[in-house]
């Protein structure tokens, strides 16, 4: 059974944007140029620069107009992070020129930066695990947490990031009832993208979503990935809703029947 893949973060992100009810939670994205870097670090300050293919989070990059707290009167500067490393530039040409040498020739996209809470000052967002079920329907199975490593920009676990219940990661941010509401609607929202994403994409049957959550607490989506890690719910998740998202990927060919993977 073929299990169909999209690598092309533009082409996803095109895709959902044609659901209206879906377009509130897509960050500015757009295709990266010296004129896209310019307005959009005018506009909103904080961005972040992603190649189109990529996993793991290589290649992803933020940056942000700094200011010196003690010299508040020195003009702003642009600071670059990538990996734990930073570096600070004067202008935005300058800064370009030193993104190129990064970039080379690959197609690269410049989105929106949000400001994702953080947990023990290291930032976190949340992977929602959505399947096809047995039925043909589709299924948010399962909700994590992801935080990175210290200084690091991605919260990608091979990129040293960690995984954690997402009830302990909100919990310090809100109470019962809202975090009831926001895991409802972390649910729903899986499996809207993943409908949406069958229009353009029919022999789907997986997808993993990447929310943020900013300091209003809005929900954002940062990427749809279609070939999600299955392993990081086993370390989390009960015995029984793990071997529910087994079963499902079972089904439609992802794993073999036998297979402990």
């Amino acid at each position: 059974m073929t299990i169909q893949r999209i690598a092309s973060k533009w082409e996803k992100t095109k895709v959902i944007y044609r659901q209206e009810s879906l377009r509130a939670y897509i960050p500015d994205t757009r295709k990266y140029s010296l004129e896209q870097l310019r307005s959009m670090l005018d506009t909103y300050g904080y961005v972040f620069i992603k190649p189109d293919h990529g996993t793991y989070g290589n290649g992803v990059m933020s940056i942000e107009q700094w200011t010196d707290d003690l010299a508040p009167d020195n003009p702003v500067q642009y600071k670059l992070r990538f990996g734990i490393e930073s570096r600070l530039f004067e202008t935005v040409d300058e800064l370009y020129a030193a993104l190129n040498e990064k970039i080379e020739t690959r197609p690269y996209l410049i989105q929106k930066g949000i400001h994702l809470l953080t947990h023990r000052r290291r930032r976190f967002d949340i992977r929602a695990l959505v399947q096809q079920t047995p039925n043909k329907n589709w299924e948010t199975t399962g909700i994590i947490g992801r935080i990175a490593a210290q200084q690091k920009v991605i919260t990608n676990y091979h990129g040293g990031g960690d995984v954690m219940l997402i009830e302990d990661l909100l919990g310090p941010y809100m109470g019962p009832r809202e975090f009831a509401q926001k895991y409802k609607e972390i649910k729903i929202l899986g499996v809207q993208v993943a409908r949406q994403m069958t229009h353009k994409f029919p022999k789907l049957k997986e997808i993993g979503l990447d929310i943020a959550i900013d300091e209003q607490h809005q929900l954002w989506i940062l990427e749809v990935n279609t070939k999600p890690a299955l392993f990081p719910f086993k370390l989390l998740h009960s015995k029984e809703v793990y071997q529910k998202i087994r079963r499902y990927a079972v089904a439609y060919g992802r794993l073999k029947a036998k297979s402990i993977k």
